[in-house]
């Protein structure tokens, strides 16, 4: 609540928005009123994976689902045919982050990073993750983890600025990189306020990453980010420039927005842009073929709610965002949640998985004659 203004009965009635303590039953489940644009179908994927949030996928098919207010780790199996989650590790810490490479599964609590080596070999019997880093910061503001792996075969995982917006030191608001193994820990990116999202380029590899702008400034500036680094270095603003063009009221006096790398596109005031994946596969158009697919959590700090929904960036030749387009509605109806998607992503057929975690579930999004949608 740092930064409320005083006096306003508009922002007092503001707040966080907790989901239902249990993930919602199957048949209880918004899927009628999700909408996707013709030609699309969405469905349920799996259900009863309470504050389903970040996702990876294994070489055997094998999704594997964070969690932020709970201790689980999930992971979801096809057997037969059929689709059986299995809790695959508890009494962690905030694991939000997952990623996968070459067997072994990734998890990023608050403070460390931990690994499952072999891990679709040992679902019924999955071994304790095993530490690798742990040096991160215990702030709880902004300080649940994202966690992928680049093309150069580097963990990357973010720190968040430890309060709305502060003054904060060298070990927050960046983006750090480490080899697999824990080791070789560096900083590359620098003036992030809250990254939950990024992916690399299929044809440039450069990282791109969304990013929270400020709460209490006003309702509807600062817009979240689509930023993109180039090199390693980058300072992204925060908390001295906002959105790319607004110098921070508190922090930005003497600053120029011009000392910061820009953003590459704006995402909305307060939409919490969240999850965001390059989609590369082969099943839908090919006008969806390498943009940008952006899970927008939807805004709490604002009268009039915005997000609550999944989007396509189409980008520019130069990298630049080119159109923010709608690509699946309905989670966000008379101002209400009926959902809010944390993640998205691609699979090896070419559809298209998103999570939930207010309902803790995770669709999955075809093209063609398919299930249609709450079939």
């Amino acid at each position: 609540m740092l930064g409320r203004p005083a006096g306003s009965d508009a922002a007092a009635k503001l707040a966080p928005i907790a989901p239902p303590p249990i993930p919602a039953a199957p048949d209880k489940l918004p899927t009628a009123k999700l909408k996707v644009p013709a030609g699309f179908n969405i469905e349920v994927y799996a259900a009863g994976m309470a504050n389903a949030r970040s996702l990876a996928v294994g070489d055997k098919g094998t999704v594997f689902v964070g969690s932020r207010l709970v201790d689980k780790v999930y992971a979801i199996v096809n057997k037969d045919g059929k689709r059986e989650v299995k809790v695959l590790a508890s009494g962690l810490y905030r694991p939000n982050g997952v990623a996968f490479k070459d067997g072994t599964l990734y998890i990023a609590e608050l403070s460390k990073v931990s690994k499952i080596e072999e891990v679709e070999d040992n679902l019924d019997n999955p071994p304790k993750p095993t530490v690798i880093f742990d040096k991160l910061p215990k702030d709880e503001a902004h300080g649940w983890k994202f966690i992928g792996i680049g093309p150069d075969n580097k963990l990357y995982v973010p720190v968040g600025q430890p309060g709305n917006n502060v003054l904060h030191d060298d070990d927050h608001g960046l983006i750090r990189r480490m080899n697999l193994d824990g080791s070789g820990a560096e900083v590359i990116a620098r003036g992030v306020r809250n990254t939950v999202g990024f992916d690399w380029h299929p044809e440039t590899k450069q990282l791109y990453f969304t990013d929270n702008g400020r709460d209490w400034m006003s309702e509807d500036v600062p817009e979240d980010e689509l930023n993109r680094m180039t090199q390693v270095g980058d300072h992204f603003g925060a908390p001295f420039c906002l959105q790319g063009n607004i110098v921070d009221p508190e922090f930005g006096w003497g600053k120029s927005c011009s000392e910061y790398t820009a953003p590459v596109g704006l995402l909305g005031p307060h939409s919490a842009a969240l999850g965001m994946r390059f989609y590369t596969g082969n099943m839908f158009p090919k006008a969806y073929k390498n943009v940008a697919i952006i899970a927008r959590h939807g805004s709490w700090n604002r009268s009039k709610k915005v997000g609550g929904d999944v989007v396509i960036a189409k980008l520019n030749k130069d990298g630049t965002m080119k159109s923010l387009e709608p690509f699946i509605t309905g989670f966000l109806e008379d101002n209400k949640y009926n959902g809010r998607p944390v993640d998205v992503l691609p699979m090896k057929d070419g559809s298209l998985l998103v999570s939930d975690d207010y309902n803790g579930a995770v669709y999955r999004i075809t093209y063609g004659k398919q299930k249609m949608a709450g079939k």
